[in-house]
């Protein structure tokens, strides 16, 4: 009995420490409030990667990629090859053209009056 209380408990710490950290949108907007200051190189991270890197979330939930400068890193918004990256992929932040990076499309980042997309550690 006591090992079956102590991996329920174990197991509710394990999935209670895995929850994302939500960090703020990434947006162009002046007039939203500024996201909560974060350690230096948390988005600058050139050697950042899937694990480490924060995540890009549409507003109904979708991934958009990490927010890293890594170019080798297959879901980076900074690889220019990469689906998040690309300036002609549909889910990229870089395609001006796109339903996620047109600076006319209320989710897009680069919109100066959209909400932008939520940023998660």
């Amino acid at each position: 009995m006591r090992a079956f209380i102590l991996a329920i408990v174990l197991s509710v710490a394990i999935c209670g420490a895995a929850a994302a950290q939500y960090l703020g949108n990434y947006t162009a907007n002046p007039y939203l409030p500024p996201a909560s200051p974060q350690p230096p190189g948390t988005f600058s991270n050139p050697y950042g990667t899937t694990f480490n890197s924060p995540k890009l979330f549409d507003n109904q939930g979708g991934y958009h990629g990490n927010l890293s400068a890594n170019p080798y890193d297959p879901n980076s918004v900074a690889n220019r090859f990469g689906r998040y990256g690309s300036p002609y992929s549909p889910d990229s932040i870089n395609n001006p053209y796109g339903q996620y990076g047109s600076p006319y499309s209320p989710q897009s980042p680069n919109n100066p009056y959209g909400k932008g997309m939520a940023v998660y550690r």
